[in-house]
């Protein structure tokens, strides 16, 4: 039997197979609003067959966007349209679960669209000030960002626990906190941004200390059974950086904390990151999270192929994998996936004459008839 069609937890929640889809930034929101693009987007995902979909990161307030165009959940107006994309979502896939990236971009705020070449942009073409725990750009020829006082963070802090009960509000399944790709929270605990000479810099014990005090806000605000886990860059692929060691401790302190997984990620804090790029590079990572902390662990970069995906599960390397550009490229990957591996999905009733007859088996409690 499949394991990667296997029944498992992420925290509280029964899922039925081991394939998720992971937070992917569309750029295209106003002003931090949900668009109809999102409600198609998101609605497509939801009915791929995989057993929960991750929604992008979400900024929680306008200056902590990447770009423009990023999703935002910081007052009304931006939480009902976020809300729409999640009616659609669960009117198409109602089994399908939803879980709500929450992040803030820090020193790499105020970028343009990939698109439009990504570059920091200036205050009078749509940009603004970025922030972060120190006074140090991303790239050379940058302007500097502000670095955080502590009245600073306390209000990033607060708008964290306040996106968080909008989330909630919403009725979204579980909410995963950015830590990763060389955002504000990763910036915290990479020595290569954090450069802070108080109680939140300096040693690892210090650098932890504001992500952590960000989780504990949220896990304290929310409900006990509702799940929150993290993406961390499990290590900066560059010499006294952060590492895979570092992610293991923080996996252990959050653990004690009520963490319910770690999705391991890597890279994005600096342009000197040597990154060996190729099929399942990051799957070591996940594997030595888990090992070592006991977290569920979800698997991510690179993961394209179905018996990979299979034996990434099966070898017990991560609980769940989570694919990115590979869903955008086949929206159907869960479908096809449970054909080579002889299993079955969820889908809408609408969509049951869609497989081949010798390949019926695809869905579960397909009913054809004769039309």
């Amino acid at each position: 039997m499949s394991t990667l069609f296997s029944s498992y937890r992420l925290g509280p929640l029964q899922l039925p197979n081991r394939i998720l889809v992971s937070p992917m930034c569309q750029y295209v929101a106003d002003s931090g609003r949900a668009t109809p693009w999102h409600v198609v987007h998101l609605g497509g995902l939801a009915s791929s067959g995989a057993a929960a979909v991750f929604i992008e990161s979400t900024a929680v307030v306008p200056e902590g966007r990447i770009t423009p165009g990023d999703l935002g959940l910081w007052d009304d107006d931006t939480e009902a349209a976020l809300g729409k994309a999640i009616e659609a979502m669960r009117i198409v896939a109602p089994k399908t679960k939803v879980i709500l990236q929450l992040g803030h971009a820090g020193r790499k705020a105020s970028s343009a669209e990939p698109w439009l070449g990504g570059q920091q942009l200036p205050a009078s073409d749509r940009g603004w000030t970025a922030v972060a725990p120190s006074a140090v750009a991303q790239l050379e020829h940058e302007t500097p960002p502000e670095a955080l006082d502590k009245a600073g963070m306390q209000r990033v802090r607060d708008a964290f626990v306040a996106s968080a009960r909008r989330a909630l509000r919403l009725g979204v399944d579980g909410i995963e906190l950015h830590f990763a790709h060389g955002y504000l929270l990763h910036e915290f605990l990479s020595p290569i941004s954090n450069q802070r000479g108080d109680e939140y810099g300096g040693s690892l014990e210090n650098r932890m200390r504001y992500p952590i005090e960000v989780f504990k806000a949220i896990r304290d605000a929310l409900p006990a059974e509702f799940p929150v886990g993290i993406k961390i860059s499990a290590t900066d692929w560059v010499d006294g950086g952060w590492d895979i060691d570092q992610s293991v401790v923080l996996g252990k302190e959050l653990k004690e904390q009520g963490l319910a997984w770690i999705t391991a990620s890597s890279g994005g804090i600096s342009p000197r990151q040597k990154i060996p790029v190729g099929p399942g590079y990051q799957v070591h990572l996940a594997e030595a999270i888990r090992q070592q902390t006991g977290v569920t662990t979800i698997a991510v970069g690179l993961i394209t192929d179905a018996y990979q995906a299979d034996k990434i599960i099966g070898s017990g390397q991560a609980d769940f994998v989570t694919l990115a550009r590979a869903m955008l490229f086949d929206p159907r990957w869960p479908w096809h996936a449970a054909v080579t591996l002889g299993a079955s999905v969820e889908a809408a009733p609408s969509y049951w004459r869609a497989p081949p007859s010798q390949q019926a088996h695809v869905f579960s409690n397909t009913n054809y008839g004769a039309r």
